[in-house]
């Protein structure tokens, strides 16, 4: 099957977890979740789980298993806790829980934000995986790195994305 009869018979119209990964951002302070409900709603998608936790490795794995186990959740997208810093504990703690990665997501990311950051691009932890069948993407807390992950990977991929990870 070709490329592009996989994306026809993708679906088109997908349900998101967005969850937010901070120790200091709040309902009303955190920015990435909301651009991202945003962005999924705009397209014409759903989410069917919003929720901030904590950059603590326990709080991620349960949050996550917790998005991974419902049935109206086709991917899950994470916020925050991708950098460095000795509290960004986002990407380890997935990539323990990951039963496939994703490796060319964080790649492309990382290549995409090259042309817009230079390389301060190389500080980025963003991943992706499958857990339980379904989709788990890590990403930047930052509104514009959201942006060019949505609009350049997200966006264009996220239907055929689901439709490999569940087998069809």
């Amino acid at each position: 099957m070709s490329l592009e009869q996989h994306k026809i018979d993708a679906p088109s119209t997908l349900s998101f977890a967005v969850i937010t990964i901070s120790d200091t951002r709040d309902e009303t302070t955190d920015r990435g979740g909301p651009f991202l409900v945003e962005a999924i709603e705009s397209a014409g998608h759903r989410v069917a789980l919003r929720a901030i936790r904590r950059d603590e490795a326990a709080e991620i794995e349960a949050v996550v298993r917790e998005a991974v186990a419902r049935a109206d959740v086709d991917i899950v997208l994470l916020t925050g806790g991708t950098g460095l810093a000795p509290r960004d504990v986002t990407a380890p703690t997935l990539e323990r829980l990951f039963e496939e990665r994703i490796p060319g997501f964080g790649e492309l990311f990382r290549a995409l934000s090259f042309r817009e950051i230079g390389s301060a691009a190389i500080l980025s932890r963003a991943t992706a995986g499958l857990i339980a069948r379904k989709v788990v993407v890590a990403l930047p807390g930052s509104p514009k790195a959201l942006g060019l992950a949505w609009r350049e990977i997200l966006l264009p991929e996220a239907g055929h994305l689901v439709a490999q990870a569940r087998g069809n």
